[in-house]
């Protein structure tokens, strides 16, 4: 993954809109967290291979960065993005790190299912 360019993921974000895609979406302060902060609990949000269709996608902020997806009843929302990569399959992988480089939030778009296992992604 490499830092976010606006204008690259933009341009990605514009390439799926109307149609029907794939999305990944989680976010976690991970069980490493529940004891910093005076956190009383690790939390996380988590979805895999839903299938959505939005009108419009835009990226937004100043690192970290927002994307919204809009749908026709609502929003698909996630904030504090800092990476991002296209990869060979055309996926669009969105996440972000916190400062010791942990995963707090991931955003994935795909016009395939995302696999289920890594076993699944190496075709084994």
């Amino acid at each position: 993954m490499q830092p976010i360019s606006v204008d690259v993921v933009q341009t990605k974000l514009s390439e799926f809109l109307n149609q029907e895609v794939y999305l990944h979406l989680e976010t976690t302060n991970g069980a490493y967290a529940a004891h910093r902060f005076g956190q009383p609990m690790a939390v996380c949000a988590y979805i895999r291979n839903g299938k959505v269709q939005f009108e419009r996608a835009t990226i937004a902020g100043d690192k970290p960065y927002r994307v919204g997806l809009k749908m026709a009843d609502g929003w698909i929302y996630a904030q504090g993005l800092t990476d991002f990569e296209v990869d060979a399959k055309g996926r669009l992988l969105l996440a972000g790190h916190d400062e010791e480089g942990r995963l707090a939030v991931s955003l994935q778009l795909s016009r395939t299912p995302f696999p289920m296992s890594v076993l699944d992604e190496e075709g084994v």
